[in-house]
């Protein structure tokens, strides 16, 4: 299947979402709880760091157990990441920058993939390799709403889902950008939360989310 392909899938399934639920757990169960609550609060995505030792094992678990859940792969570092992810059953994959060598990897993968950048260059050296959907990242700290405008006019092909230092408070100006797919973000999945089990605020801030997401696309 072709990487046009791919791009169309991450490209619906990132609209689908809306907004991504950045997601780092350190347990099976933090993985399992709060993947419930937030398909309970309306985001049936989220994006699974794998920035902890449980990470990988927590990403196959969830797709035997809650299959409603769409679930991507974050912070895929290198190809041997990329591939124990596919391995394990990710949906799709994302990362937060793409050297050369990834990128050529994740061109030839089996599944959707939403590489990251910070720079209309990186960009550019994506879009050479076939890639249309795109993550901004660090997205508040390389310029926000003023990179995403200024990224619309030369790369108009580009559909771009920011993240980083996005909030409740700033989520629907960045999801009203015309080039912004779906939002990512952390705050409805904060560490306390989680290594607490507040499942409650993390299902509730998650309908707010929601709500964002259905507010702006009815204009």
């Amino acid at each position: 299947m072709s990487i046009d392909v791919h791009q169309r899938k991450a490209q619906q399934l990132l609209s689908a979402a809306g907004i991504l639920p950045v997601v780092t757990v350190h347990t099976l169960d933090q993985a399992r709880q709060v993947s419930e609550a937030l398909l309970a609060g309306g985001l049936p995505a989220i994006e699974l760091t794998l920035r902890t030792p449980v990470a990988m094992q927590a990403l196959a678990m969830l797709k035997k157990e809650l299959p409603d859940v769409v679930v991507g792969a974050g912070t895929v570092l290198s190809a041997e990441q990329m591939q124990q992810a596919i391995d394990a059953g990710a949906d799709f994959l994302v990362t937060p920058g793409t050297p050369p060598a990834l990128a050529d990897a994740l061109a030839e993968a089996p599944i959707p993939v939403v590489p990251g950048g910070a720079t209309p260059t990186e960009f550019m050296a994506l879009m050479a390799r076939g890639f249309r959907t795109c993550k901004l990242f660090p997205a508040s700290a390389v310029g926000g709403l003023t990179m995403l405008k200024g990224l619309a006019g030369p790369l108009s092909d580009l559909k771009i889902c920011p993240t980083g230092g996005i909030s409740e408070s700033n989520a629907a100006e960045f999801l009203s950008q015309p080039n912004v797919l779906c939002i990512g973000g952390s705050w409805m999945v904060p560490g306390n939360w989680i290594e607490s089990g507040d499942w409650d605020k993390v299902r509730e801030s998650s309908a707010k989310a929601a709500s964002i997401v259905a507010s702006v696309r009815a204009g």
